[in-house]
């Protein structure tokens, strides 16, 4: 069991490492001479007067690090927000601190200043944008009417309910002076280079941190019938209704011409650190194989798929024969009903373990890219066909752990929690299962 938990660390961390920040933006942002090149787009930086850096997410420290490695004194200013605990080494380029998931006022004071560099950006200005997962949730910049609180309520409401996160992050853009396009809208006329590395299953540029510098095609009355379809109306500040209502804040749609001048590239995402994990798996000598990186829905709809595939390799050699890894990533949804400490990668675990139970041979990690699954110390879990067996010779029955949303002490008393630390990087889960 201990053997299998050193090879799933291992293949864990070689996702991770194929998702790194620094090197992600180095093998797409090049400089020669004056010419930046972003993935074919060339910039002659001769044509502007000042270079501005913003960004918000879990990577970017990383990021930010790789800019001014690649720009150095090019760089006229710089502002990006990240989250605490996350050290970020630079020298142009300001760092504020904040709190995810649920915004707080270290984020909003970053948000601020990213707002001021964006709005003072002029017509000869290059802009280099830097979005990473947790951008969403450290910068935010309530539109007037709303505070702070208003917007912590708002997050802790829908993420609570069980809300995907395209649905999250329409209410989040329609409350936001930055989110959906309004970024963009902020630099304009300035140029706009953005890079971002994805923690959205599909990797779209409009979801990822709800797009600052993308075109949104949501609206306003889309945002007011997720709130309702979730029963979160009653339960919001009345004020948070009436600036939603009075639909004087809609985001830039397609074709808005403050994003003339702004493109946006996708330089990592889950699929990245999935083909890395693959590739490590076959140099340690197993057949190996990805379902998916568009893992989505309910955590234990999720449980079921994995374990049903997990359960035909076994028995019939598909979708590959044992001795296997089998992969699969992206980011399901958990309905918060407990006060328990968990997470989704946790509760996906707890759920498998149900489902794999006598199982043999057969073990699995469930964790996030970031290092962080839920507001806990862990990453995710280790799941064998063993785990319930052993569960209740310490008299820990999942069910209860379940119904409370407490996935993380059940796993600790066992040994199985997997803990990194924050990693720097950001792309959604992985779920890397051994069958031999």
């Amino acid at each position: 069991m201990r053997q299998a938990e050193r090879t799933l660390k291992k293949l864990y961390l070689a996702g991770t490492g194929a998702v790194m920040p620094e090197d992600a933006v180095r093998r797409h942002l090049r400089l020669s001479r004056n010419i930046l090149c972003a993935d074919g787009t060339r910039y002659n930086l001769e044509r502007f007067r000042n270079i501005h850096v913003v960004g918000a997410g879990k990577a970017a420290p990383g990021m930010a690090r790789a800019v001014e490695d690649i720009l150095g004194s090019r760089i006229t200013a710089g502002v990006v927000v990240t989250e605490y605990g996350l050290p970020c080494r630079t020298e142009r380029i300001e760092v504020f601190y904040g709190r995810h998931p649920v915004p707080d006022r270290g984020g909003l004071k970053g948000a601020k200043r990213v707002l001021s560099l964006a709005e003072g950006a002029k017509g000869d200005d290059l802009v280099i944008c830097l979005i990473s997962g947790g951008a969403s949730a450290l910068l935010p910049a309530p539109v007037d009417g709303i505070t702070l609180r208003d917007k912590q309520l708002v997050t802790e409401l829908l993420v609570r309910s069980g809300a995907h996160i395209g649905e999250i992050n329409t209410v989040r853009k329609h409350l936001s002076r930055i989110k959906g396009g309004g970024l963009a809208r902020a630099c304009y006329p300035a140029t706009v280079l953005t890079l971002i590395i994805s923690d959205v299953v599909g990797g779209s540029a409009s979801t990822i941190g709800s797009g600052p510098t993308s075109p949104d095609a949501t609206t306003v009355d889309e945002a007011i019938g997720i709130l309702k379809g979730y029963s979160l109306t009653e339960m919001l500040p009345e004020r948070v209704l009436e600036v939603l209502r009075a639909r004087t804040h809609e985001t830039p749609k397609p074709g808005d011409p403050v994003f003339r001048k702004t493109k946006n590239f996708i330089i990592a995402d889950n699929i990245t650190a999935l083909k890395e994990v693959k590739r490590a798996a076959r140099a340690m000598g197993y057949r190996a194989v990805i379902i998916t990186s568009l893992l989505t829905g309910d955590v234990g709809d999720a449980a079921g798929f994995i374990a049903s595939v997990i359960k035909e390799a076994r028995l019939s050699g598909n979708p590959s024969k044992p001795p296997c890894c089998i992969l699969f990533g992206g980011e399901t949804t958990v309905r918060v009903r407990g006060r328990g400490r968990g997470g989704r990668c946790q509760e996906l675990a707890l759920l498998l373990a149900e489902k794999i139970t006598s199982i043999g041979g057969v073990a699995v990690l469930c964790a996030g890219t970031d290092g962080i699954d839920g507001i806990t110390p862990a990453a995710g879990a280790f799941v064998y066909g063993t785990t319930l067996k052993r569960a209740q010779r310490l008299g820990l029955d999942p069910r209860r752990f379940l119904l409370k949303n407490d996935s993380y002490n059940f796993f600790r008393p066992l040994g199985d929690l997997f803990i990194t630390g924050p990693t720097g990087t950001n792309v959604a889960d992985m779920v890397i299962c051994l069958v031999e």
